[in-house]
């Protein structure tokens, strides 16, 4: 039986021309970066020119893009320097953030290096604004605010450019998590108000454990890593030399047919929840899935019932790939923080579907019918 494999947003499979173009770098072009000969200058000037080849598809400079082992890392670079550095005592995020942003603010307000307070999400979770900027207003501290750009479990999109222009009129610094987005939606850095932004191979068909963060060319800050000179001495380390060139290499093939896959894959989410409706009574679906939403990522929460409850087990026994996010908290399933902050029924079962150009209509009906018999 065939593997359908709705969780796109936790990872996606390697492109193929992407592993074509690491191959080199894992057998003959095995030099290290930092080295003067011609092997270790090859490296070198492959990871520039991936470093250029991101600079110009998120229109930044090369010189404000480094490469660092992915997501978790670049945010814990960012919100930590931003305290140390930039001189940020008080932080806002939401409680709906991942949990590289959550834990690394609760580890610097436990360390009583920063306040923190968390902005209210409206009920389709979306940032309440309003909140954020009375937060902004009343805060006597200089300010980083940390939000995330797409929700990774219910696809929900924030207004960069607004949340933006409201930390500028407030001096506070802005950093966003923009792991969903980097791959997925244009960017152009040189004309959106934010500090930092993060990215991750794995998210768009390029390889695991690479990953940038974008630090503006008005920022100056310590590194995270010590011990070498790499990343111009801003992340101390061999470079993942392979994986930058796939990072690269996986960017430039989604940002060329980031509107025919954007296309494709937002008419799967819509086939699903037509599907989904119509064979299943009582279900719900979380956040903002027909408006301001990522088109990759969506959220369905099921009536609880003895049959529900093994909902992801019985998914997976039958060869489908999605995962949880529900407000229970039972044994080692914690449920997810960002159903509780805005649906806490603990009548539901929360399940994130993310979808891929690989991912195909006929795969929604086998599931579909599958979640008719399951449930």
């Amino acid at each position: 039986m065939q593997r359908i494999y709705f969780d796109n947003a936790a990872t996606t499979s390697l492109d193929p021309e992407v592993l074509e173009a690491m191959m080199p770098y894992l057998k003959e072009k095995f030099g290290n970066p930092s080295s003067i000969y011609s092997y270790g200058r090859e490296s070198r000037l492959a990871v520039e020119s991936a470093r250029k080849t991101v600079a110009k598809i998120l229109n930044a400079h090369p010189a404000e893009i480094f490469f660092t082992s992915g997501g978790t890392e670049s945010s814990n670079t960012a919100i930590t320097a931003a305290v140390r550095d930039l001189g940020c005592r008080h932080i806002i995020t939401s409680p709906m953030e991942h949990h590289a942003t959550l834990h690394t603010v609760e580890h610097l307000h436990k360390m009583n290096e920063a306040s923190v307070h968390y902005v209210e999400p409206l009920p389709d979770g979306h940032i309440d604004l309003d909140d954020l900027k009375r937060l902004l207003s009343e805060s006597g501290e200089k300010c980083l605010v940390s939000l995330m750009h797409a929700n990774n479990e219910i696809g929900n999109m924030l207004d960069i450019h607004a949340v933006g222009d409201l930390c500028k009129s407030y001096g506070a610094v802005f950093h966003s998590d923009t792991v969903q987005t980097v791959g997925h939606f244009p960017f152009d850095l040189r004309n959106t108000p934010v500090h930092f932004i993060t990215g991750a191979g794995h998210k768009f068909h390029g390889p695991k454990g690479v990953g940038i963060l974008y630090i503006n060319e008005n920022v100056r800050i310590h590194p995270y890593i010590h011990g070498g000179s790499q990343e111009r001495n801003m992340r101390a380390g061999t470079e993942n030399l392979y994986g930058i060139v796939g990072f690269a290499k996986a960017l430039e093939l989604a940002t060329a047919r980031e509107q025919e896959d954007s296309a494709y894959v937002r008419g799967l989410k819509l086939y699903m929840m037509e599907r989904l409706q119509q064979s299943l009574k009582g279900i719900s679906f979380n956040g903002d899935p027909l408006g301001k939403s990522l088109y990759a990522v969506l959220s369905v929460s099921f009536p609880k019932t003895e049959k529900s409850e093994m909902l992801l087990f019985n998914l997976d026994i039958n060869n489908i790939c999605a995962s949880g996010g529900s407000a229970c908290t039972s044994g080692a399933e914690q449920g997810s923080h960002v159903i509780r902050a805005i649906n806490n029924n603990p009548n539901q079962v929360t399940v994130r579907f993310s979808f891929s150009r690989n991912n195909t209509r006929e795969e929604i009906d086998i599931l579909a019918d599958k979640l008719k018999d399951l449930i």
